[in-house]
């Protein structure tokens, strides 16, 4: 298993992944083909954030929820296994080649009837919803230059106690360093600070793989 955190070491990441609930087969398979991919596998999410988000779903009872940044759908189908009775998840990508592995393994894992995909700008996708807040959870691992677009664009959606998470945001610790600068480093900076002044939310930044933002609305 390669390291999904900055902050620990190899020893570290496989205690945790042992103290984690494991990929079942239909997620340890879908890894497996993901891996074939190359060096594009590494924005899979790990066992951990796979395991918190069905957790957080199953808490929180979430009925809708969004995704924007699918790939080959790990997250996806960890979402839609934690959905209430009834619930469905929108997932946002511009791939149909990665999310072609994801519709097999939401299928495998029969919860392909409870996913609507769009093959489109997220961005689109996202203005085009209604502006009634009935999201309960959103969960955004895409393009970092437009986390605060999409950001903007969820928070008025989101139901009251309803949660946005955003992954990668310290992003092996550049968000750090004043040095860095590059596009996607300043991205994610402005996207902590966003969700960290804006007082619709309680945010809190967790140390969890490569980070993640977790916001709940007031």
């Amino acid at each position: 298993m390669s390291p999904r955190s900055f902050l620990l070491d190899d020893t570290a990441v496989a205690y945790v992944a042992a103290h984690t609930e494991p990929f079942d087969p239909v997620l340890a398979g879908l890894t497996e083909r993901t891996a074939a991919l190359g060096s594009v596998s590494g924005m899979q999410i790990g066992p951990d954030q796979a395991a918190f988000l069905t957790m957080l779903t199953r808490f929180a009872g979430v009925t809708r929820a969004i995704e924007v940044g699918t790939f080959t759908g790990t997250s996806s189908l960890c979402i839609a296994r934690g959905l209430a009775d009834g619930g469905r998840l929108l997932c946002c990508d511009v791939s149909d080649e990665w999310t072609a592995l994801a519709r097999a393994a939401w299928s495998e894992a029969g919860v392909a009837d409870r996913i609507d995909l769009r093959i489109a700008p997220a961005i689109e996708t996202l203005r085009a919803l209604p502006d009634d807040p009935v999201v309960d959870l959103a969960f955004v691992d895409a393009d970092k230059p437009s986390y605060v677009a999409y950001y903007d664009e969820l928070v008025p959606r989101l139901r009251p106690g309803g949660w946005i998470i955003a992954d990668n945001t310290l992003w092996s610790g550049k968000v750090l360093d004043p040095s860095v600068a590059d596009d996607d480093t300043q991205a994610l900076r402005a996207y902590n600070d966003r969700a960290a002044s804006d007082d619709r939310v309680t945010t809190v930044l967790l140390a969890v793989a490569d980070g993640l933002t977790v916001s709940q609305k007031r």
